[in-house]
């Protein structure tokens, strides 16, 4: 365990390296390690104490960007290591609700939300996080009602190079939005996962590449339940199948770690794939929201409630 003396839901994780972390949760609280997560520096924005920072993106030491879940929605940036922490975009709209963040390099970065009039929203930046775009409109399909996205750990978005970007939407129906230009065009396929109630859908997506992807997901209010909660494909999303053996119950977060391991994890345990995602098995009960790797792979963190912060060393 790395940390657990905050009383914060920790939803937002970000790793720079293996010794460059960044989280951020509930009651606008942001923390930084930059030895590995040996010891924590905490911020709480003035002036946004109490939002909820589901989504966080950090570069390096200095340079990080959060973005709160509800109404209204900020995303604020830090250029000194979390010192001071700016407003870059304000969104008032009772309905704004955003899910999630990634970003395909340091300048091009792309947020989603909920739907509004039937379309979810995408906020896009061209310039690190400095000035955010409305491109909704470049979703030429219209949601189902009740559609939505989750943003349980913020990771219902992945992004690969060369414009290439995935959005799990979930409730009464779950969808998979992929666009190969940086969001200018988009294309939809049906996500075959458990669905239809509020609380069901996809919540996290991730890709090895272009066609090789996981999406987890269920229904957070049954998170014992592990009636197709997790699908595979190897057409880069067009088509689902399910694994030989799944994971134990509801998954809010999935990764890759490389092409043979991943791991899911959520409010009850966390499973280990070692053959692609066939077959996966638990390796622990304990709940978590959220689970991300450094490039190397070298460093797993999961983050949950109650602060809590624990590295995964796999042998």
């Amino acid at each position: 365990m790395l940390h657990d003396k905050t009383s914060t839901s920790v939803r937002g994780l970000s790793i720079v390296n293996d010794q460059i972390i960044w989280v951020s949760g509930n009651s606008g609280t942001i923390g930084k390690s930059e030895n590995g997560g040996l010891s924590w520096e905490w911020f709480k924005p003035s002036g946004y104490e109490k939002l909820d920072f589901r989504s966080i993106k950090a570069f390096d030491g200095i340079h990080a960007i959060v973005v709160n879940a509800g109404s209204p929605a900020y995303v604020l940036n830090t250029f000194d290591g979390g010192k001071t922490w700016k407003q870059t975009y304000k969104n008032l709209d009772s309905a704004i609700f955003y899910d999630g963040i990634s970003f395909w390099d340091k300048k091009n970065g792309l947020a989603f939300g909920d739907p509004i009039n039937n379309k979810l929203q995408l906020l896009k930046t061209v310039d690190g996080g400095e000035h955010w775009v409305n491109i909704s409109e470049n979703l030429k399909e219209k949601t189902i009602e009740g559609e939505a996205g989750f943003a349980a750990s913020g990771t219902g978005i992945k992004t690969l190079p060369d414009g290439k970007v995935w959005i799990a939407s979930g409730g009464k129906a779950s969808n998979i939005y992929y666009s190969a230009d940086f969001g200018l065009n988009w294309k939809i396929f049906k996500c075959p996962i458990w669905q239809g109630e509020e609380t069901t859908g996809a919540f996290s997506i991730d890709f090895l590449d272009a066609k090789n992807g996981v999406v987890v997901g269920g229904n957070y209010k049954a998170d014992q339940d592990n009636r197709n909660n997790i699908l595979l494909t190897k057409d880069g999303g067009k088509s689902w199948q399910q694994p030989i053996s799944p994971v134990l119950g509801f998954r809010s977060c999935v990764i890759y770690v490389n092409k043979d391991t991943l791991i899911a994890t959520g409010t009850s345990g966390t499973d280990l794939s070692s053959d692609g995602g066939k077959n996966w098995k638990s390796i622990s009960k304990k709940s978590f929201n959220v689970v991300q790797k450094s490039k190397s792979a070298r460093r797993i963190l999961l983050a949950g409630d109650g602060g809590a912060i624990y590295e995964l060393v796999l042998n």
